[in-house]
């Protein structure tokens, strides 16, 4: 790792979509810091995919929910400099109508997918700012566009998304940062592989398959490029075509 190269950090990096945007923004010359919460067995397995290819990585392992580590976490990546890159991908879902949702099932939600979103970012904005150059990017959910039967958890979080992500654009844009949003729809993975057959996939999806997160990891590393440098306070649906 050199001086020079940026470094991004990637909360959930571990899991599938996380460790696809890994991988496609450390060969883009990035160096990634790939986050995990308990599972850094699986983030350490990514950071040694990074490295057999000559890429630059490393893992890191704290609870975005818990604002104190988080900080303290942050604190000591950011002694080895500003981190430029930022990909807000970690979250999770626990399904329920409404009317029978547990007060544990809509704060957990929340608090990952949203509060989680804050702990994380905030500290970092400062030492970015002092670069003018930086590229944070969010990912909602179509959930959070169109609503979904038995998420009204999960699409309030990614909703809530994508109001921060439009705010915080318009703070951050004479600093030479964009902030986006990627709203993904059915991407395969261990998320959605027991939820969706494939001929539900058929049913809800025009293109008739579900999306890889390779293509929502080029989505990623297009927005974090300088080719990207004029788009922002976008929300951007890569849902084969479903809204």
């Amino acid at each position: 790792m050199t001086t020079k190269m940026k470094r991004a950090l990637v909360t959930g990096g571990s899991g599938d979509i996380g460790e696809a945007i890994c991988l496609a923004l450390a060969a883009s010359g990035l160096h990634v810091i790939v986050h995990a919460n308990q599972n850094i067995t699986k983030a350490d397995n990514v950071v040694e995919k990074i490295k057999s290819t000559g890429d630059s990585a490393e893992s890191i392992s704290f609870d975005i929910t818990n604002q104190t580590i988080t900080q303290q976490a942050i604190e000591k990546l950011l002694e080895q400099g500003p981190i430029q890159v930022l990909v807000n991908n970690a979250g999770i879902h626990q399904d329920a109508i409404l009317a029978g949702m547990k007060p544990e099932q809509w704060n957990q939600v929340i608090d990952v997918n949203l509060n989680g979103f804050f702990n994380v970012t905030q500290p970092l904005l400062l030492p970015m700012m002092q670069t003018r150059w930086g590229r944070i990017i969010n990912l909602s959910s179509i959930a959070g566009v169109m609503g979904n039967r038995g998420q009204a958890n999960y699409a309030a979080a990614k909703a809530g998304i994508i109001g921060a992500t439009k705010s915080l654009a318009i703070e951050m844009a004479s600093r030479g940062i964009t902030v986006n949003a990627i709203a993904p729809g059915i991407i395969a993975g261990s998320m959605t592989d027991k939820t969706f057959d494939k001929s539900k996939i058929k049913q809800l999806v025009p293109m008739n398959r579900a999306g890889t997160p390779e293509e929502v990891a080029s989505l990623v590393n297009f927005l974090a490029s300088d080719a990207a440098s004029y788009i922002s306070s976008q929300v951007i649906s890569i849902n084969g075509a479903m809204s």
